[in-house]
């Protein structure tokens, strides 16, 4: 107790390996690390102990520290018409009677409703302009 581990690597080897993460594979996980560490510089280190010194380091944080922000959900527009989202969907509509389209649709944000469905050759700036010129008039 109070005193370092026998087991405990040199602390210098500790600095130069935290060093060449740095400088060298700053993005690189523990696991990487340790193995660019043992193929292109001959240091053979256990990935949980590049884990530990990259995270005193401040290359890496744990799993808890990492975890998303939650954000906070986007509401529904208030009225009908105050926002339209646009989809365009591949698919074998019409199976073997005719060719692969796009069904392109306007979804109402407010109210879910579909306001305007066109089908399209394909999901291109066209099309889209095309079904939207249709939708507006």
């Amino acid at each position: 107790r109070g005193r370092p581990s026998n087991r405990a690597y040199p602390g210098d080897l500790r600095d130069m390996a935290t060093g060449i993460i740095r400088e060298r594979y700053p993005d690189f996980g523990p696991t990487l690390a340790a193995e660019k560490l043992a193929e292109l510089h001959d240091i053979h280190l256990a990935r949980e102990t590049v884990r530990q010194w990259m995270i005193t380091a401040g290359l890496w944080k744990d799993r808890r520290a990492r975890l998303k922000a939650v954000h906070q959900p986007r509401y529904r527009r208030d009225c009908l018409g105050e926002l339209i989202q646009i989809d365009g969907s591949e698919h074998w509509w019409f199976e073997a009677r005719g060719p692969q389209c796009t069904l392109l649709v306007f979804i109402d944000d407010a109210t879910s409703r579909l306001m305007h469905l066109q089908f399209v050759e394909s999901e291109s700036t066209f099309d889209y302009f095309t079904a939207t010129r249709a939708y507006l008039e």
